[in-house]
């Protein structure tokens, strides 16, 4: 029988719940869609702003969907509020998701709460905050939530908005869900990445699939400082000892990408 984090492990890296296909701009993949999802929408309302979905075969990818705009974000950003109308998207968040070739050049910027049904591959960033006394800070998640509310994530952990590079993103995130200044860290160290490729639930149906890559750091919170949330999306702090932290990661209360990046950090 599989330990809790071979299982982990093995249900981060999962094919998709339905077959699924390119998602192209200008030839190149820029995401993948469940396959039959775009013909049911009516894609031709989007020929008015002169934007076109073509159902095609490419050379050594088979059936693929190609996109073509004005501007690659113009157009993806038009399909996604035609998503939205059909009811096949994530929550709106009003958020931009850059989007890039599979050689990771950045053509595109989109909706957040289109990226997994369109398959874009998304960035992320946590934290792990110790104590001085090697107590690790980690928060447990707000009711509201979308994605597992009221489960237990790292001291921080947040997509990376188009807006911003990853050290933006952790100087932002840091202070928006912990209220503390990144600078003010102590021993703030990168500690690495862990891959997630796996069916999402943000849309019923099977049509979304996540593809995120998470980097992360560790940092000591000093002695004098408390993490406080200041946007509303974390319930509560607490500072857990090494046997208390290990017993809840093995009970599954920590979220998946939450228990990979600490996993990672302890080196299990």
């Amino acid at each position: 029988m599989m330990n809790w984090l071979e299982k982990l492990r093995s249900e981060s890296q999962c094919p998709p719940a339905k077959p699924r296909v390119p998602l192209l701009w200008n030839g190149q993949i820029i995401g993948t869609v469940a396959q039959g999802l775009l013909d049911n929408l009516r894609v031709d309302r989007l020929l008015g702003q002169r934007i076109a979905l073509t159902h095609k075969k490419a050379p050594g990818m088979g059936e693929a969907w190609s996109l073509t705009a004005p501007e690659a974000s113009f157009g993806l950003n038009a399909l996604a509020q035609l998503l939205r109308e059909a009811g096949s998207i994530g929550p709106w968040r009003d958020e931009q998701i850059a989007v890039s070739t599979a050689q990771g050049q950045r053509v595109a910027t989109v909706e957040r709460g289109a990226v997994r049904v369109l398959g874009v591959v998304t960035h992320a960033v946590h934290l792990v905050g110790l104590a001085p006394n090697g107590c690790m800070w980690v928060q447990q998640r707000s009711a509201t939530k979308s994605h597992y509310p009221h489960q237990w994530d790292t001291l921080m952990g947040g997509m990376v908005a188009a807006t911003d590079n990853l050290k933006q993103a952790l100087a932002r995130e840091v202070q928006e869900e912990a209220g503390l200044d990144v600078t003010q860290l102590l021993k703030l160290e990168y500690g690495g990445h862990v891959d997630m490729a796996c069916p999402s639930d943000e849309v019923a149906g099977g049509i979304a699939y996540m593809r995120e890559r998470i980097d992360w750091f560790s940092a000591t919170v000093p002695a004098d400082m408390e993490p406080r949330n200041q946007d509303g999306e974390v319930q509560q702090f607490q500072c857990f000892d090494a046997a208390t932290l290990m017993e809840w990661l093995v009970q599954g209360k920590f979220t998946p990408e939450a228990s990979l990046v600490l996993a990672a950090y302890l080196k299990l």
